[in-house]
């Protein structure tokens, strides 16, 4: 393995490299000033896998997500060379690492090194739920998750009156129904009221989807210090531990979060007819939302009443913490 890497000239960046080209040279504007555009054409020719983040900003078609790459350890067929390093991967089994996500082949030592600008491949996402938050988003090229923006969209149009609201639970085999809908079809599923008249379906796949992420929206990171901000007597105070533990989510969460609270705040202002508060939704999503890192029921217990706390404060609040 070189100590003089050339990541960004081969294979896989070079490729990377040409897609961002051409998704630039797309979004552009024709009425920019010739200024602009040639600063953008600079920055293309420039660009790199290690600055590659920073250019895609950009682009405004673009959702620019960090994210790490999903290393395994891999046996290959016939030569390979490390897509970091450039040099041979040698050995007959487990030369290297291989990202599940995109397909970026290394050595396991140079792995430690790469940037964290995996970029999923669709062909190797197999399904919608059950699939890291960051990783979903970034294949599809969207700002959120799609079971969330059509799910939300779904509700809102023909359930925000809907008595009991996400505490109502659907039919389980239903959910699942909906659940394979989009594993299979992605965003061409139809929930529809011809295919689904019960909006708790509906609430109940969306819920469904939050708790089947390998990754909570919010963190098993970032877990302890939300129940530790929800400890504080003072709300103002409180307030504003919330809002700086925010800060530390990851984008992609932090956006899913956001809209989803913008929601749950449009459900509380039908509170006459659906009867669902932020302290009844808070309930609801609390352990939806938060889960503990530590897989103990005693746990789980304890910090029941504080996810609640957290959410409602989220809700009640969306409009100063976002």
């Amino acid at each position: 393995m070189t100590t003089n890497p050339i990541y960004e000239h081969i294979g896989y960046a070079t490729l990377l490299r040409e897609k961002v080209s051409r998704r630039l040279s797309r979004s552009k504007n024709e009425s920019r000033k010739t200024s602009v555009t040639n600063e953008e054409h600079t920055a293309v020719e420039k660009i790199s896998s290690l600055v590659r983040r920073a250019a895609l900003t950009h682009n405004d078609n673009h959702f620019n997500y960090e994210k790490t790459h999903n290393f395994k350890v891999h046996t290959f067929r016939g030569p390979h060379w490390c897509e970091y390093c450039a040099n041979f991967m040698w050995g007959l089994i487990a030369q290297g690492v291989r990202c599940s996500d995109c397909g970026l082949n290394v050595h396991k030592q140079c792995s430690k090194h790469v940037p964290n600008d995996c970029q999923p491949d669709l062909k190797r996402i197999k399904k919608v739920y059950c699939c890291d938050l960051t990783t979903l988003v970034k294949a599809h090229n969207t700002q959120r998750p799609m079971v969330v923006d059509i799910c939300i969209r779904e509700i809102e149009a023909r359930g925000l009156k809907s008595e009991g609201l996400y505490r109502v639970s659907g039919f389980t085999e239903h959910i699942e129904d909906v659940k394979m809908a989009f594993d299979r079809d992605g965003e061409k599923a139809d929930i529809s009221a011809n295919i689904y008249p019960d909006i708790n379906i509906i609430t109940g796949a969306l819920k469904l989807y939050f708790r089947d992420l390998p990754i909570p929206v919010i963190t098993y990171d970032t877990y302890s210090k939300f129940i530790e901000a929800a400890k504080i007597a003072n709300a103002d105070e409180r307030l504003e531990a919330v809002h700086e533990v925010l800060m530390l989510l990851p984008p992609a969460h932090y956006e899913t979060l956001r809209y989803l609270m913008i929601h749950l705040k449009k459900v509380t202002m039908n509170e006459k007819d659906n009867f669902m508060n932020a302290e009844n939704l808070g309930i609801v999503f609390g352990p939806t939302l938060m889960r503990s890192p530590e897989d103990s029921t005693l746990t789980t217990l304890h910090d029941m009443r504080y996810q609640k706390l957290i959410v409602q404060i989220l809700i009640e609040n969306e409009d100063v913490l976002f």
